[in-house]
């Protein structure tokens, strides 16, 4: 799995013009699932991502989790972070996981999130044509891959 974490004031996600998803501070982020993942993958990355310390403390330094904020989550499927662009000029989705294995992986990825964070998680519509809207924080963003845990 791939998450692309992005700190925010706030952002919404909108499908036909409509808001199925907002939030305050906290956390964008986009997931991407391919074949090989399972549920450890899910595990780490969402205990990663409520743990991560990436807002600022009294003293400016970036010490506190959306945790410690009681921000909020936002979490939106992405397929094309596993774009492959190494031949040619157009993008292979190849290592993208097949809707049958991806929704079930990223259902279990929100209720894991909103275990670990103690309250709903807002999230996009999967497979939908969406309309993301933010105010980046910072920016900060952060790229993890479970396979690398880096």
């Amino acid at each position: 799995m791939r998450l692309v974490i992005q700190r925010v004031k706030q952002a919404s996600v909108s499908v036909d013009h409509a808001v199925v998803g907002q939030i305050q501070q906290g956390l964008l982020v986009l997931v991407g699932v391919e074949e090989a993942d399972t549920n450890e993958d899910i595990e780490w990355l969402s205990n990663k991502l409520v743990q991560l310390r990436i807002f600022s403390d009294e003293a400016g330094q970036m010490n506190k989790s959306v945790l410690d904020m009681q921000g909020e989550l936002l979490v939106i499927s992405q397929f094309t972070l596993f774009a492959a662009t190494k031949k040619g000029n157009r993008p292979s989705f190849i290592r993208a996981a097949r809707p049958e294995t991806a929704i079930p992986m990223y259902e279990q990825f929100l209720k894991q999130c909103e275990a670990l964070l103690g309250k709903p998680v807002q999230k996009g519509v999967f497979g939908a044509d969406m309309q993301v809207s933010l105010i980046n924080d910072g920016p900060v963003t952060i790229c993890i891959d479970s396979k690398l845990k880096e």
